[in-house]
């Protein structure tokens, strides 16, 4: 794919986001108690805004590049060799409630491969960026994950999903504490991929995750330095998978902890 064409992919992405964003931030600070919101699942929200955010963001990039394919997480699509994967907003369960820790995320994939990564957090006016081979950037700034060696040192957040048993959870829970690491949880994967690619934690592990909820951040973190487990795999677009994303001197330590 030439490469003014996937620059303009990654600009595009970009502004994309933004506009999504004040979407949602729009949206967020009109919440009242009247809030429209369903749950898909046990403890999975969807709001009516999580349709409006997709839609602006499936017409905005299908107007812009035709031929390309979209997936979105409320609407679906179709999965091609030039797809986009969009999840608009990751952390729905904490917009809904009233906490600002959310964000829009936007993946371009080429053949199965992640080329161009956004995530846009509209609270914090946070723009996280990556394209292959050039770099991981936070609102322009290059971004470069910890240096941290020691698990005793590290900032861990844990994921949780109710698609695996909690008993699993648990003893990925169990087995970081015992090593030591100081674990957490928030309500976005997509910005707790991000927060370890700029150093504001050191891992994040999560044993399901669904492709769209992670492809824009795992590039992040492989673009800031970090390491990140074979994520997705040939099945993770339709069925999720486990993740590891963390500084590279981690890898051994947290490979033996989520080994389930």
């Amino acid at each position: 794919m030439h490469d003014t064409t996937m620059q303009l992919r990654y600009l595009s992405a970009c502004a994309i986001a933004r506009e999504a964003g004040d979407l949602v931030r729009k949206r967020f600070l009109e919440r009242d108690g009247a809030l429209k919101l369903t749950l898909k699942g046990p403890q999975d929200y969807l709001t009516e805004t999580d349709g409006d955010v997709e839609r602006l963001i499936a017409q905005r990039l299908a107007a812009a590049f035709p031929g390309d394919d979209f997936f979105g997480e409320e609407g679906g699509g179709a999965y091609g060799p030039n797809v986009w994967v969009v999840d608009p907003i990751d952390g729905t369960s904490e917009f809904a409630r009233g906490v600002p820790h959310f964000c829009v995320s936007i993946a371009f994939l080429r053949d199965g491969k992640v080329e161009i990564g956004v995530l846009y957090d509209p609270m914090r006016d946070e723009l996280f960026a990556a394209r292959r081979g050039a770099g991981a950037t936070l609102n322009g700034q290059p971004l470069r994950v910890s240096s941290i060696d020691d698990i005793e040192h590290a900032s861990v957040e844990l994921g949780w999903s109710s698609r695996v048993p909690y008993a699993r959870y648990a003893t990925v829970h169990a087995r970081l504490h015992a090593l030591g690491a100081g674990v957490k949880r928030r309500g976005s994967g997509a910005l707790g991929l991000a927060y370890v690619a700029m150093g504001r934690q050191d891992a994040f592990c999560e044993l399901h995750i669904n492709a769209w909820d992670a492809a824009a951040a795992i590039l992040l973190v492989e673009e800031a330095g970090g390491w990140v487990s074979d994520f997705l795999t040939a099945g993770c677009l339709e069925h999720g998978n486990y993740v590891i994303a963390c500084t590279p001197a981690l890898r051994d330590v947290l490979e033996q902890a989520m080994a389930t």
